[in-house]
């Protein structure tokens, strides 16, 4: 390896202690350098049982959930991401200043998903201040073809920055985040041709930016970026062969020459309340509140009046009768009368309806052809309804009718 990619990799190594109180993990990142930690599935396999079966090889699906002890998510400075189950996870960021000299204290839980069990274990972070915090020089690049968690192993970023220290010759150069283009506002890429999502890598050097990295800022590139055509960079093809970056989203910071901005908090309204410092909750000690007159209010006192209401219609549907007896006792005897007779008549005429016969009508009697003398049975039977019967014979009813010829009248 050359020696400039040596001391790229020096710059984002990480010391890792493996502590003796129940397997927690110390690591000492620096601030302002890209810390990066990955969670190997192998190291967790140990705690979950084998296969059944001694021959089988073992490759459960493993997923990660990390948290910051006591809260239920990762600081915002920490980002973790994990492909697929059967990849392994990895856990990176940039620690800034405020964060040197607080022990961070990182919960990581291993889910094995083919036996349901879990395994916990501790990663504590103790950031560590650094003499060459922040670098005054920050050039952040696009690259197109690389995932974030391709561009997080170590290989690959010491390669990425063996190529910036060849192109920028700086003495110190750090990385200093790693970005998915998914966070920036990148849409994911269709599944074809092996497309990537593309990361933002930032990083930080000790030296103003070389005439390579400028180039990108003069008039005749800036004109091809607003057509959407690639730029004219001398150094690109020191990259090509690994790394595709956009010229065109290039970013180029002096954060000495940065003026900053004071945002001034607007007066509040009538309608904002005032600040009254940190939540304060209730204490522990608080009295019970008893209940039971709520109970009485809510519960009892309604089905009281629903009680008396029944019973006022009971009473009034049930009491306050007047019966058969009362009310012909109010009603003229004429009018009983009336209403006696026309009753009586109806049951009568119901009762004989009941037994009346009547008698077949002639055109129901048997009857003779005159021609053949021959006997012609009736056309209804006597299963049939009486009440739908003809009282005359028609000539298209009758099933055996002969027309009898007529006389012609002589001239």
């Amino acid at each position: 390896l050359s020696p400039a990619r040596n001391s790229a990799l020096l710059r984002v190594r990480v010391v890792t202690i493996l502590s003796r109180s129940h397997a927690d993990r110390n690591v000492y990142p620096s601030a302002g350098v890209l810390f990066v930690h990955v969670l190997e599935r192998e190291y967790f396999k140990g705690e979950f049982p084998p296969y059944p079966k001694s021959g089988d090889a073992s490759n459960d699906p493993i997923t990660f959930n990390t948290n910051l002890m006591g809260y239920p998510d990762r600081p915002g400075w920490l980002r973790y991401i994990q492909r697929t189950p059967h990849s392994d996870g990895v856990l990176y960021g940039s620690p800034m200043a405020e964060h040197v000299g607080k022990p961070t204290v990182i919960e990581i839980t291993a889910y094995n998903r083919r036996t349901f069990e879990t395994a916990r274990h501790n990663l504590v972070i103790n950031i560590m201040a650094t003499e060459e915090f922040p670098l005054p020089f920050q050039a952040e690049f696009y690259i197109k073809n690389m995932n974030v968690e391709e561009m997080l192993a170590s290989e690959v970023l010491g390669d990425f920055l063996g190529a910036v220290k060849n192109v920028w010759q700086p003495e110190r150069l750090n990385a200093i985040n790693i970005t998915s283009a998914l966070d920036r506002g990148g849409r994911v890429p269709l599944p074809i041709n092996d497309l990537k999502e593309g990361v933002y890598v930032m990083v930080g050097a000790d030296v103003p930016f070389s005439s390579c990295l400028r180039e990108v800022e003069s008039p005749h590139n800036q004109l091809r970026c607003s057509q959407e055509m690639e730029p004219v960079i001398s150094c690109d093809k020191k990259f090509r062969a690994q790394f595709h970056i956009d010229w065109c989203k290039i970013s180029l910071v002096d954060i000495n020459k940065v003026v900053p901005v004071y945002v001034t908090r607007p007066e509040p309204g009538t309608g904002i309340l005032p600040e009254f410092g940190e939540y304060d909750p209730p204490s522990e000690s608080m009295k019970t509140r008893d209940y039971f007159s709520d109970f009485l209010v809510t519960l009892a006192v309604p089905s009281a009046v629903a009680l008396v209401l029944f019973f006022v219609l009971g009473y009034t549907m049930c009491c306050r009768r007047e019966g058969v007896e009362k009310r012909n006792m109010h009603t003229p005897d004429i009018q009983l009368v009336h209403h006696s007779s026309i009753q009586k008549s109806s049951k009568e005429l119901r009762s004989m309806s009941k037994n009346r016969e009547i008698s077949w009508p002639l055109s129901t009697l048997p009857v003779f052809n005159p021609v053949s003398g021959e006997v012609v049975p009736p056309i209804h039977p006597d299963s049939y309804e009486t009440t739908s019967m003809p009282l005359m014979q028609t000539q298209t009813n009758l099933q055996n009718q002969i027309t009898i010829p007529q006389q012609r009248p002589s001239g």
